[in-house]
């Protein structure tokens, strides 16, 4: 039997775990490990109960990488380059960089790092692309 209350989980998340729970007792798996395993999978899948704003947690690099292309956007806005200024190409360069490294994939960072030649950039994870792209 899974330990702890289920208040803080949405009403999606609940029914997720009811229905996997269903799935598993169907396949022959006893209640309680059923019970246990939904749960343990909806946890997994979603990162547990119901948070708030501020519960939701950025790494130190997505933070600093997000503070500097903000502060990169001020300046060039401070300067009178914004995306509705200039030839189509220097628009079209000012869009993509204004796309913050941490809301891109982890495809989009490997295609940036392949164009900046960033040397072991196949074996990196997500955060270290974005660190080694800051």
């Amino acid at each position: 039997m899974p330990r702890g209350e289920k208040s803080k989980y949405t009403d999606k998340q609940k029914r997720k775990a009811e229905h996997i729970e269903e799935s598993y007792e169907k396949r022959g798996v006893s209640e309680g490990e059923a019970e246990a395993r939904a749960w343990a999978t909806v946890n997994k899948q979603s990162g547990g109960g119901e948070k708030g704003g501020s519960g939701r947690k950025k790494s130190e690099t997505a933070k600093r990488a997000d503070r500097k292309d903000s502060a990169r956007r001020a300046v060039a806005t401070k300067h009178g380059h914004s995306p509705n200024r200039g030839s189509a190409s220097a628009r079209s360069r000012s869009t993509s960089r204004s796309t913050s490294l941490t809301d891109m994939t982890r495809d989009e960072l490997m295609q940036r790092a392949r164009e900046r030649d960033v040397r072991g950039r196949s074996k990196m994870r997500k955060d270290e692309l974005i660190r080694a792209l800051s």
